[in-house]
């Protein structure tokens, strides 16, 4: 028999299976004990498609109903972004939905946390080396000439300068690179490089640090981490410290041409936001 009649004998919901032992044992801890598992995704690129203007991103239209169908049956589902956590929200369409209502968005790579449960968001001070970075970054584009197609996001604790509008995006973010870490150092900030764009934030906090602090605080037996970009790598890297402590893990990448390090070190690859919101459904369904 061939492989297409293999494949036409399938349920219509049924789970892709990981490439790895590692990842096959994550999907079954989760599928054997969803009450102790995390749901842990990125939104830009995993739950919503990439745009050229991130203020017009917007998660898929069936993210929602897929999340919210999953999540009364896991421990927890979180949603793990660069962004800040009231904007992830507004653009997510995740308040007031009722079967989210313990969702969690970890929001400026953790140093931001919005709940459901209440609707508010806890956040620390703001570093003072963003408001420097700020207010010296339209000078520097403009002297070293990268004015023609890049451009600067306000993140509010973090400065971000894109260059997917660009006549050649990869050789401006090349260009600005090295300048753009000096003036970080300069003022305590670190370069977080993605997908076109060159994120100055403060230090310290990144998305494996949020994951890890957020599975070990609700006491996670298991946990799916997916995202797409640069900037999930450290997530990915929490989770093989916790399948080294013990606790199962599936990590997923939203497919991008653009990214191949996260393919690369995935469990599962599926075909970006559509994958991914076929993936949380069919989870949902498998658990009954």
């Amino acid at each position: 028999m061939g492989s297409h009649d293999t494949d036409s004998t399938k349920p219509k919901h049924s789970l892709p299976t990981p490439a790895t032992r590692a990842g096959r044992d994550g999907l079954a801890a989760i599928l054997a004990r969803p009450e102790k598992a995390v749901i842990a995704l990125d939104f830009d690129g995993t739950l919503a498609p990439i745009v050229p203007d991130p203020d017009q991103a917007r998660a898929h239209p069936q993210a929602v109903p897929a999340l919210a169908a999953l999540a009364p049956k896991v421990a927890a589902v979180a949603v793990v972004t660069g962004r800040p956590a009231g904007v992830a929200v507004r653009h997510g369409g995740f308040a007031g939905v009722p079967g989210l209502r313990h969702l969690v968005v970890l929001g400026h790579y953790g140093a931001e946390r919005w709940d459901a449960a209440t609707g508010s968001v806890s956040a620390p001070a703001a570093d003072p080396g963003v408001a420097a970075v700020r207010a010296e970054l339209p000078g520097l584009l403009d002297r070293i000439g990268a004015w023609h197609g890049a451009w600067i996001e306000e993140k509010g604790r973090s400065v971000a300068v894109h260059t997917r509008r660009a006549k050649d995006p990869q050789a401006a973010f090349e260009v600005l690179r090295e300048p753009l870490t000096e003036l970080a150092t300069r003022h305590g900030l670190i370069v977080e490089p993605g997908r076109m764009v060159l994120e100055l934030r403060p230090p310290g906090m990144d998305k494996g640090v949020a994951l890890l602090d957020y599975v070990r605080d609700i006491g996670a037996a298991s946990v799916l981490y997916a995202g797409d970009d640069l900037g999930d790598l450290p997530a990915f890297a929490a989770v093989g410290k916790l399948r080294a402590e013990g606790v199962p893990g599936l990590l997923v990448c939203s497919g991008s041409s653009e990214v191949t390090e996260l393919s690369e070190r995935a469990d599962l690859v599926v075909d970006g936001p559509q994958g991914v919101v076929e993936l949380l459904r069919n989870l949902a369904d498998r658990l009954g």
